[in-house]
């Protein structure tokens, strides 16, 4: 998977349009970028870094590259919607990030998006090693064009 530059995204995109999302996990977190104008998302990073605070150097590099107007994180729970200790741990994340860049976080549903991420990789013929390096980044890529289908990006 070749990597997204701002130009493939959105020429021309605004810090009023760009947003980035999140697939938070414990080990690694899945990145992608979309576009409030196209309403279109795009697979964009995975961090893994061992500790916390490279996390979020990578993180707020990102964010200084691609200057979003908001944030979005994927919010795990239980299939009946139930939230579990990792729910928890993303609501930190999410608050974390929004005290480190001063952007507005909103939390999205992101039931099986991993599988559905996993799925499509595998339709795609991308499997083994080079699907679990990408499998986050386009599940946060689910959660980001979900969210743009359902809100109007205000």
């Amino acid at each position: 998977m070749a990597p997204v530059t701002r130009s493939a995204v959105a020429r021309g995109a605004t810090a009023d349009t760009a947003v980035l999302a999140f697939d938070f996990g414990t080990r690694r977190i899945g990145v992608a970028v979309g576009d409030l104008a196209t309403r279109i998302a795009h697979p964009l990073a995975t961090i893994e870094r061992e500790r916390e605070s490279d996390r979020f150097d990578a993180i707020e590099a990102l964010v200084a590259e691609w200057k979003p107007a908001r944030l979005v994180v994927g919010m795990p729970v239980h299939a009946d919607g139930t939230p579990h200790a990792t729910t928890v741990r993303a609501r930190r994340f999410g608050r974390r990030l929004a005290g480190r860049t001063g952007l507005p976080v909103e939390f999205a549903d992101e039931r099986h998006t991993t599988f559905a991420a996993s799925d499509a990789l595998a339709q795609a013929g991308v499997t083994g090693r080079r699907a679990r390096e990408v499998r986050d980044r386009v599940a946060a890529q689910l959660i980001l064009q979900a969210w743009l289908d359902e809100h109007d990006g205000r």
